[in-house]
């Protein structure tokens, strides 16, 4: 979810502002998707000003009050991805409330990728694989993926990039491996349900193979 930040700036606005229009962005279920993993915060925006990490751990409180708890209310169960122990307390319990509130939800999954970055977390799991004391020779696929994160998220079938950029930029490194991609200028608080549906019939049009012919 790129470019809340030159929204912002296209519109004269401050940063924060962006992110926020890019908070009320986040609405895919009249299109039947049943999973769905948004890159929320990343292991490296830590390295952003001070004032702006600041305005991010308030939107999203303020996102978790408003445009999550509505979801919930659609059957929306949400989970995150990835660390929470470096944001601020107040926004832990905000977060542990509103997976524990969605628990039972079923009409969509949304994985809320926070604080998360893939490499680190193939370096988490593979610390735990250790950790427990793992055979080298009883390593395989299966072992590691029950190691991430959040193994019971599928691996998505279909990423999109908005903002014009032109890289993955550390999402979901292991399960993207055989994701299909899709990139467009859009930015995205402008991402609606149309560029939404275009993006879905692009994947539809597409022929996945994983490798074989």
């Amino acid at each position: 979810m790129d470019g809340n930040g030159r929204w912002a700036a296209a519109h004269g606005l401050d940063v924060a502002e962006g992110h926020r229009a890019g908070s009320r962005a986040l609405r895919a279920i009249e299109l039947g998707v049943r999973s769905l993993a948004v890159y929320a915060f990343s292991t490296e925006n830590w390295t952003r000003s001070d004032g702006e990490v600041a305005a991010l751990m308030e939107i999203f409180g303020e996102t978790i009050d408003r445009e999550l708890a509505d979801l919930a209310a659609q059957g929306v169960r949400t989970r995150f991805v990835g660390r929470r122990d470096r944001a601020p307390e107040w926004l832990q319990a905000r977060m542990a409330d509103l997976e524990e509130a969605t628990a039972g939800e079923t009409r969509l999954s949304l994985w809320i990728a926070f604080d998360y970055g893939g490499r680190a977390e193939l370096v988490e799991a593979a610390r735990r694989i250790v950790d427990e004391g793992v055979e080298a020779d009883d390593v395989d696929e299966e072992l590691l993926a029950r190691h991430l994160y959040a193994p019971a998220m599928p691996d998505p079938d279909l990423v999109i990039r908005t903002s014009g950029e032109l890289r993955v930029s550390n999402f979901l490194l292991w399960q993207s491996a055989y994701a299909e991609l899709v990139f467009t200028d859009t930015l995205w608080p402008d991402f609606g349900p149309d560029e939404f549906r275009r993006s879905l019939e692009d994947y539809a049009g597409r022929r996945r193979r994983f490798g074989g012919r």
